[in-house]
C-alpha cells in the first residue's frame, strides 16, 4: 500500500487484539444502505464485539444511541474469523480515499485473507422491482467464487466511491476483494437489497447468518436507518449526488 495515501486512526479497545484472520465485511451508507443496514444485520445475527472506534478530528461530534448505547458512528468489530467494518453516517466524496485507505491497515492487521464489500447500485434507466445482485472481484480467484455461486459479474462500466478504490487496489496490490453490488431504490433504506448481500455473504464464506429478522422487519429497519441518517445529516454537509456506483446496462 501506498505510505502517501492518508488514513484515519484506528482506535482499539483496551487490550483489545486487532488480528482476527478469516474473512473481513465492510458497508458504509452509500445507495439504499444497503452496506450499513447488511452490516448491521452481520454484527447483530453473529454476536460480534465491538473491536474499536475509527476516529478523526475532522468528523462530527456525534454519537448514535442503539438499545440506549451511545456509540461513534465508524466502528469495527470482531469475531470468530469474521471482521466488520462499518459507517453509519455518510461523509463527503473528499473521504472516500481516506476510508479506504484506513480499510486496508485494518485488512493488513487483521491479517484477513478475504475482503468483501457491500454496496447499493442505482441503475437509474431501470425500474426497480424485485432487484438483482451484481459482483466484482479484484483477482482471478474472486471472479471463480461469483461465477461458481452464479452471481452476475459486471462485463463494463464504472464502479465509484469507497468500494471502487478497494476494488483498484485490490487487482494493483494482487488483494483478494469482492464487491457485492446489490440494486437498491435511491429514494429509501433498502433492508431487501441489504438481505441478498447478506446471503451471498453466507454462500461465499460459508457462515449461516439468519436472514429471517432481517425480512420480516425490513420496513421498521428502514424506517430506523432513515432516522438515523436524517438526524446525523443536519450535521453533516450534503453529499454529492454523483457519489453513486454505476454500470453499463449491457453485459456483454
Amino acid at each position: 500500500m501506498d505510505a502517501n495515501l492518508q488514513s484515519y486512526a484506528l482506535v482499539l479497545h483496551k487490550d483489545a487484539d486487532p488480528t482476527t484472520g478469516g474473512v473481513a465485511i465492510c458497508g458504509f451508507t452509500t445507495a439504499g444502505m444497503v452496506g450499513v443496514i447488511a452490516t448491521s444485520h452481520i454484527i447483530k445475527e453473529l454476536g460480534l464485539k465491538q473491536l474499536g472506534t475509527v476516529m478523526n478530528a475532522a468528523f462530527p461530534a456525534v454519537a448514535l444511541i442503539h438499545n440506549e448505547v451511545p456509540k461513534h458512528p465508524v466502528r469495527v468489530y470482531q469475531g470468530d474469523g469474521i471482521g466488520v467494518f462499518t459507517s453509519e453516517i455518510q461523509f463527503g466524496t473528499e473521504t472516500d480515499i481516506p476510508f479506504a485507505t484506513t480499510v486496508l491497515d485494518w485488512f493488513t492487521k487483521g491479517g484477513f485473507e478475504h475482503l468483501i464489500i457491500i454496496d447499493g447500485l442505482v441503475r437509474p434507466e431501470k425500474e426497480l422491482s424485485n432487484g438483482e445482485l451484481f459482483g466484482v472481484g479484484s483477482t482471478p480467484a474472486a471472479r471463480a467464487r461469483l461465477k461458481g455461486l452464479d452471481i452476475e459479474p459486471i462485463q463494463q462500466g464504472i464502479v465509484a466511491g469507497i468500494t471502487g478504490f478497494l476494488l483498484g487496489e485490490g487487482d494493483r496490490l494482487g488483494i483478494d476483494v469482492t464487491a457485492l453490488l446489490s440494486e437498491a431504490n435511491p429514494m429509501y433504506p433498502d433492508a431487501r437489497a441489504a438481505a441478498l448481500a447478506v446471503e451471498a455473504i453466507s454462500d461465499i464464506t460459508g457462515i449461516e447468518i439468519p436472514l429471517s429478522e432481517l425480512l420480516e422487519n425490513a420496513r421498521e429497519i428502514e424506517d430506523n436507518v432513515r432516522n438515523i441518517i436524517e438526524n446525523a445529516s443536519q450535521m453533516l454537509p450534503a453529499p454529492e449526488s454523483e457519489n453513486v456506483t454505476d454500470i453499463d446496462p449491457s453485459f456483454g
